[in-house]
C-alpha cells in the first residue's frame, strides 16, 4: 500500500464533496447528526492534526532502538485516545468561518502529506507501533481505517445532504 497516495484521495475525496457548497449550506446542520459541513470539516481537521502528531513521532524516533514511535505522548493523540474528542475539537471550532475551518484542515493535510513523504514504507508496515490502536496494527492501517474510511464516511454524509438540497 501507498500511504500518501491513500492520504491523498482522501483529501481528494473531502474537496470533492464540499466544492461548490455556499456558505449558508456549510453551516446548515443535520448532515451528521446535529453536525453541519462545518462541523464535519472541523472535525476532519482535528484528526489530520492527530494524525500529524502521530506521524511526526514517526519522523523524529526512527532508528532509535527500542522506541515505539506511535507511542509517544502528544497533545491532540491524548485527546484522541481519553474520550469526548469529537465534539471536544469541533466545539473549539464553532466560532471559526467556513473559510478558516477549511484553511485548516487543508493546513493540516498538508503537513500530514508532508510528513508522510519522509517516511519509508517499512514504516507504515510495521505492527506493534501504535500500542494506543491495537498492536496488531501499523500505521498504514490506521491511515486506511481511521482517515481514509472515516473521509469516505463523513463524505458519503455530506453527499446525501446535497441531494436533500437539490430536492427542495
Amino acid at each position: 500500500m501507498n500511504a500518501s497516495d491513500v492520504l491523498k484521495y482522501g483529501n481528494g475525496t473531502v474537496m470533492q464533496a464540499i466544492e461548490g457548497l455556499e456558505a449558508a449550506e456549510w453551516e446548515t446542520g443535520g448532515v451528521c447528526g446535529v453536525w453541519s459541513v462545518k462541523n464535519i470539516v472541523a472535525h476532519l481537521a482535528s484528526y489530520e492534526l492527530v494524525l500529524g502528531e502521530v506521524l511526526l513521532s514517526f519522523k523524529q524516533h526512527v532508528g532509535q532502538p527500542g522506541v515505539s514511535p506511535g507511542s509517544s505522548a502528544t497533545p491532540m493523540l491524548n485527546a484522541f485516545v481519553s474520550g469526548q474528542f469529537n465534539d471536544t475539537q469541533v466545539a473549539l471550532r464553532q466560532n471559526q468561518s467556513p473559510t478558516e475551518t477549511l484553511a485548516e484542515y487543508s493546513s493540516a493535510y498538508g503537513q500530514v502529506a508532508a510528513l508522510a513523504a519522509q517516511l519509508s514504507g517499512e514504516t507504515f508496515r510495521q505492527a506493534g507501533t501504535l500500542p494506543w490502536y491495537g498492536l496488531e496494527y501499523a500505521l498504514d492501517d490506521f491511515i486506511v481505517y481511521a482517515f481514509y474510511g472515516h473521509k469516505r464516511e463523513h463524505c458519503a454524509q455530506i453527499a446525501v445532504f446535497r441531494d436533500r438540497l437539490v430536492s427542495r
